[in-house]
Protein backbone atom coordinates (compact mmCIF):
# COMPACT_ATOMS: atom_id res chain seq x y z
CA UNK A 1 0.00 0.00 0.00
CA UNK A 2 0.89 3.64 -0.22
CA UNK A 3 -1.19 6.73 0.72
CA UNK A 4 -1.62 8.48 -2.63
CA UNK A 5 -3.68 5.35 -4.06
CA UNK A 6 -5.64 5.00 -0.63
CA UNK A 7 -3.78 3.31 0.15
CA UNK A 8 -4.14 -0.34 -0.57
CA UNK A 9 -2.64 -1.36 -4.12
CA UNK A 10 -1.88 -5.11 -4.08
CA UNK A 11 -2.63 -7.94 -1.48
CA UNK A 12 -2.16 -11.41 -0.88
CA UNK A 13 -4.69 -14.02 -0.55
CA UNK A 14 -4.75 -17.44 1.33
CA UNK A 15 -4.27 -21.09 -1.07
CA UNK A 16 -8.18 -22.35 -1.57
CA UNK A 17 -9.43 -24.74 -3.53
CA UNK A 18 -12.75 -24.00 -6.04
CA UNK A 19 -14.32 -27.56 -6.38
CA UNK A 20 -11.16 -29.40 -7.73
CA UNK A 21 -9.29 -26.34 -9.34
CA UNK A 22 -7.08 -24.64 -6.89
CA UNK A 23 -6.51 -21.11 -6.68
CA UNK A 24 -3.14 -19.09 -5.91
CA UNK A 25 -3.28 -16.04 -3.79
CA UNK A 26 0.08 -15.62 -2.89
CA UNK A 27 3.67 -16.21 -4.15
CA UNK A 28 7.05 -16.29 -1.82
CA UNK A 29 8.37 -12.41 -1.77
CA UNK A 30 5.45 -10.82 -3.86
CA UNK A 31 3.38 -8.21 -2.10
CA UNK A 32 0.05 -10.23 -4.05
CA UNK A 33 -1.88 -9.22 -6.99
CA UNK A 34 -3.74 -5.55 -7.60
CA UNK A 35 -6.96 -5.07 -6.56
CA UNK A 36 -9.70 -4.81 -9.29
CA UNK A 37 -9.74 -1.52 -10.91
CA UNK A 38 -5.85 -1.08 -10.33
CA UNK A 39 -3.75 -1.14 -12.93
CA UNK A 40 -0.21 -1.67 -12.75
CA UNK A 41 3.33 -0.85 -15.21
CA UNK A 42 6.44 -1.10 -14.82
CA UNK A 43 8.85 1.36 -16.61
CA UNK A 44 12.52 2.05 -17.22
CA UNK A 45 13.38 4.68 -14.51
CA UNK A 46 15.66 6.75 -17.20
CA UNK A 47 13.33 6.75 -20.50
CA UNK A 48 9.45 6.32 -19.39
CA UNK A 49 9.36 3.24 -21.91
CA UNK A 50 7.57 0.08 -20.42
CA UNK A 51 9.16 -2.89 -19.88
CA UNK A 52 7.91 -6.70 -20.32
CA UNK A 53 6.98 -9.05 -17.51
CA UNK A 54 9.15 -10.33 -15.11
CA UNK A 55 11.86 -6.96 -15.88
CA UNK A 56 12.34 -4.82 -12.75
CA UNK A 57 11.59 -1.17 -13.28
CA UNK A 58 9.65 1.61 -11.66
CA UNK A 59 6.36 1.12 -10.46
CA UNK A 60 2.99 3.20 -12.08
CA UNK A 61 -0.02 2.72 -10.65
CA UNK A 62 -3.17 3.95 -11.79
CA UNK A 63 -6.77 3.38 -11.25
CA UNK A 64 -10.10 5.13 -9.40
CA UNK A 65 -8.35 5.13 -5.68
CA UNK A 66 -5.21 7.19 -7.25
CA UNK A 67 -5.51 10.85 -5.83
CA UNK A 68 -6.35 13.84 -7.70
CA UNK A 69 -3.01 15.46 -6.47
CA UNK A 70 -1.60 16.72 -3.68
CA UNK A 71 -3.17 19.85 -2.07
CA UNK A 72 -2.35 23.23 -2.86
CA UNK A 73 0.64 22.00 -4.32
CA UNK A 74 1.09 21.59 -8.43
CA UNK A 75 4.70 20.89 -8.89
CA UNK A 76 4.95 18.14 -6.47
CA UNK A 77 1.66 16.57 -7.98
CA UNK A 78 3.19 16.81 -11.51
CA UNK A 79 6.69 15.20 -10.43
CA UNK A 80 4.17 11.88 -9.35
CA UNK A 81 0.98 11.67 -12.14
CA UNK A 82 1.36 11.59 -15.44
CA UNK A 83 -1.55 10.89 -17.57
CA UNK A 84 -3.29 9.29 -13.82
CA UNK A 85 -0.85 7.02 -13.66
CA UNK A 86 1.04 7.52 -9.77
CA UNK A 87 5.07 7.25 -9.40
CA UNK A 88 5.23 5.37 -6.48
CA UNK A 89 9.44 5.52 -6.64
CA UNK A 90 9.56 1.91 -6.33
CA UNK A 91 11.25 -0.42 -8.00
CA UNK A 92 9.43 -3.82 -8.48
CA UNK A 93 8.51 -6.16 -11.32
CA UNK A 94 5.67 -8.07 -12.01
CA UNK A 95 5.47 -11.85 -13.25
CA UNK A 96 3.39 -12.93 -16.02
CA UNK A 97 0.71 -14.10 -13.46
CA UNK A 98 0.45 -10.82 -12.49
CA UNK A 99 2.03 -10.94 -9.33
CA UNK A 100 3.89 -7.66 -7.88
CA UNK A 101 7.38 -7.87 -6.38
CA UNK A 102 9.14 -4.65 -4.64
CA UNK A 103 12.41 -5.21 -4.66
CA UNK A 104 14.02 -1.16 -3.82
CA UNK A 105 13.99 2.08 -3.66
CA UNK A 106 14.52 4.49 -6.76
CA UNK A 107 15.92 6.53 -4.62
CA UNK A 108 18.70 3.52 -3.56
CA UNK A 109 19.98 3.71 -7.15
CA UNK A 110 22.92 5.71 -8.65
CA UNK A 111 23.17 6.58 -12.04
CA UNK A 112 27.05 5.75 -12.82
CA UNK A 113 28.53 5.44 -16.56
CA UNK A 114 25.07 5.54 -17.62
CA UNK A 115 23.46 2.52 -15.77
CA UNK A 116 21.31 2.11 -12.29
CA UNK A 117 23.48 1.08 -10.10
CA UNK A 118 21.23 -0.71 -6.96
CA UNK A 119 22.44 0.44 -3.31
CA UNK A 120 20.85 -3.12 -2.03
CA UNK A 121 22.80 -5.52 -4.18
CA UNK A 122 26.40 -4.19 -3.37
CA UNK A 123 24.55 -3.81 0.31
CA UNK A 124 23.79 -7.64 0.32
CA UNK A 125 27.10 -8.26 -1.49
CA UNK A 126 29.16 -6.65 1.89
CA UNK A 127 26.68 -7.88 4.42
CA UNK A 128 27.39 -11.78 3.40
CA UNK A 129 31.04 -11.20 4.74
CA UNK A 130 30.06 -9.58 8.03
CA UNK A 131 29.88 -11.47 11.20
CA UNK A 132 27.99 -8.66 12.88
CA UNK A 133 24.09 -8.74 14.37
CA UNK A 134 23.49 -5.19 14.11
CA UNK A 135 23.92 -3.32 10.69
CA UNK A 136 27.43 -2.72 9.82
CA UNK A 137 27.52 -1.85 6.41
CA UNK A 138 25.53 0.98 4.43
CA UNK A 139 25.82 2.53 0.88
CA UNK A 140 24.99 6.05 0.11
CA UNK A 141 25.08 8.02 -3.79
CA UNK A 142 27.08 11.03 -2.98
CA UNK A 143 27.88 13.54 -5.92
CA UNK A 144 30.94 12.52 -7.68
CA UNK A 145 33.71 14.90 -9.31
CA UNK A 146 32.43 14.95 -12.45
CA UNK A 147 28.73 13.76 -13.33
CA UNK A 148 26.59 12.01 -11.45
CA UNK A 149 26.45 10.13 -8.75
CA UNK A 150 29.06 7.49 -6.74
CA UNK A 151 28.82 4.94 -4.27
CA UNK A 152 30.29 5.55 -0.99
CA UNK A 153 30.72 2.44 1.68
CA UNK A 154 30.12 3.27 5.51
CA UNK A 155 31.21 0.91 7.44
CA UNK A 156 31.47 0.38 11.05
CA UNK A 157 34.24 -1.54 12.50
CA UNK A 158 32.28 -4.74 13.30
CA UNK A 159 32.92 -5.14 9.23
CA UNK A 160 36.48 -5.29 9.30
CA UNK A 161 38.79 -3.56 7.16
CA UNK A 162 38.33 -1.91 3.45
CA UNK A 163 40.52 -3.89 2.23
CA UNK A 164 38.41 -6.80 3.58
CA UNK A 165 35.22 -5.44 1.80
CA UNK A 166 36.76 -4.27 -1.14
CA UNK A 167 38.58 -7.91 -1.86
CA UNK A 168 34.79 -9.26 -1.21
CA UNK A 169 32.82 -7.09 -3.38
CA UNK A 170 35.65 -8.07 -6.43
CA UNK A 171 34.93 -11.92 -5.47
CA UNK A 172 31.24 -11.00 -5.59
CA UNK A 173 30.49 -11.26 -9.44
CA UNK A 174 29.25 -7.91 -9.27
CA UNK A 175 29.92 -5.60 -11.85
CA UNK A 176 33.46 -3.94 -12.20
CA UNK A 177 31.07 -0.69 -12.16
CA UNK A 178 29.25 -0.61 -8.67
CA UNK A 179 32.50 -1.15 -6.95
CA UNK A 180 33.36 1.82 -5.18
CA UNK A 181 37.17 2.61 -5.72
CA UNK A 182 39.14 2.33 -2.48
CA UNK A 183 38.98 5.86 -1.23
CA UNK A 184 35.30 5.44 -1.38
CA UNK A 185 35.32 3.24 1.90
CA UNK A 186 34.25 5.53 4.86
CA UNK A 187 34.33 4.37 8.88
CA UNK A 188 31.93 5.19 10.68
CA UNK A 189 31.28 4.75 14.11
CA UNK A 190 27.68 3.74 13.93
CA UNK A 191 25.08 3.23 11.47
CA UNK A 192 22.38 5.14 12.35
CA UNK A 193 18.66 3.13 12.74
CA UNK A 194 15.42 4.73 12.40
CA UNK A 195 12.79 3.79 15.16
CA UNK A 196 11.49 0.87 12.92
CA UNK A 197 14.96 -0.74 13.16
CA UNK A 198 15.88 -0.02 9.21
CA UNK A 199 19.23 1.95 8.36
CA UNK A 200 18.41 6.21 8.61
CA UNK A 201 20.24 6.75 5.38
CA UNK A 202 18.67 10.24 5.11
CA UNK A 203 20.75 10.83 8.48
CA UNK A 204 23.75 8.62 7.27
CA UNK A 205 24.13 10.20 4.18
CA UNK A 206 24.02 13.84 5.63
CA UNK A 207 26.30 13.16 7.85
CA UNK A 208 28.63 11.49 5.28
CA UNK A 209 28.20 15.09 3.14
CA UNK A 210 29.15 16.84 6.09
CA UNK A 211 32.49 15.22 6.93
CA UNK A 212 33.30 15.94 3.36
CA UNK A 213 32.72 19.52 3.09
CA UNK A 214 34.58 20.19 6.28
CA UNK A 215 37.62 18.03 4.69
CA UNK A 216 37.64 19.64 1.34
Amino acid sequence: GTTEPSPVVAISLPARTAGDTPSVGNRPGSVGRPLPGIALRIVDPATGAPLPAGAAGLLHVKGPSVMRGYLDDPGRTAAVLRDGWYDTGDIARVDEDGFLFITDRLARFSKIGGEMVPHGAVEEALRQTCDADEPCVAVVGVPSDGAGEELLICYTPRAGTADKLLAALKRSGLPNLWIPRPANFLQVPRIPLLGTGKTDLRALRDAVLSARRLCA
